[in-house]
């Protein structure tokens, strides 16, 4: 069944979530602030482990700047914000904004940005057993009762960003996979490698980088791969 790994992915997410409102409370401050930052260490280390496989850094590197200035030129991080207090004002009664808002935007960044998701859209489209939106899933739901003990019920909401995300890719999967040489996937990972050390680095509340501005480098990374790294390209 098509799509099947994107409906497992998301029930996981709210199911994670419910948990998370069930135990939350009962999770002292400390013991939240350890989990987060054990999973802002293994973010990091995920993104970099895809960022040092890039064959020329340059692609990753010109691609999330180019991305970058589109993202703020395009004020996306500020809409993804505005999307989480629309959600906010109409499904909850929460008073604090930040941490409804942090919740959502860090949740949907972190399961919408990765190799996991394309290549998890490209199997779900095929009709496979969707392995690899399950182990996907599986790490996602335990995410979401961190994060939903640590920010509230933000975080659930971005089931909704995970739906309509892998759905979008895994319709147009077939798609984006014949669209996409081995050396365009190769450094288009490494850019959404940045993207995860970054998501990584706002976890650990090392520095805050606007995550949503960096969206468009993932587009544009592997569009410099086309235009420059064909065989009769300026740059191998």
């Amino acid at each position: 069944m098509r799509g099947l790994g994107t409906i497992i992915n998301t029930v996981t997410v709210i199911a994670g979530g419910g948990l998370g409102l069930i135990i939350g409370n009962k999770i002292p401050d400390r013991v939240r602030v350890i989990i987060v930052q054990v999973i802002g260490m293994t973010t990091l280390t995920i993104g970099l482990r895809d960022v040092i496989n890039t064959e020329n850094i340059v692609f990753p590197l010109v691609g999330m700047v180019l991305g970058g200035i589109i993202g703020e030129l395009l004020r996306i991080e500020d809409r993804l914000a505005g999307i989480g207090e629309f959600l906010r004002r109409r499904f909850t009664k929460s008073s604090s904004e930040s941490t409804f808002v942090n919740g959502f935007v860090t949740a949907t960044l972190l399961y919408c940005v990765g190799p996991l998701t394309i290549l998890g859209a490209i199997e779900d489209a095929s009709g496979r057993t969707p392995q690899l939106y399950i182990i996907k899933g599986t790490l996602d739901g335990f995410m979401t009762i961190i994060f939903t003990a640590l920010y509230g019920v933000g975080a659930i909401f971005s089931a909704v960003s995970v739906f309509v995300v892998q759905g979008t890719l895994t319709i147009f999967g077939t798609s984006i996979d014949s669209l996409l040489t081995d050396r365009m996937r190769l450094e288009l990972f490494s850019a959404g490698g940045l993207a995860v050390i970054a998501i990584g680095i706002n976890l650990l509340e090392i520095k805050k980088i606007r995550l949503g501005s960096l969206l468009p480098g993932l587009v544009i990374t592997p569009l410099l791969v086309w235009i420059f790294a064909t065989p009769n390209g300026l740059i191998h």
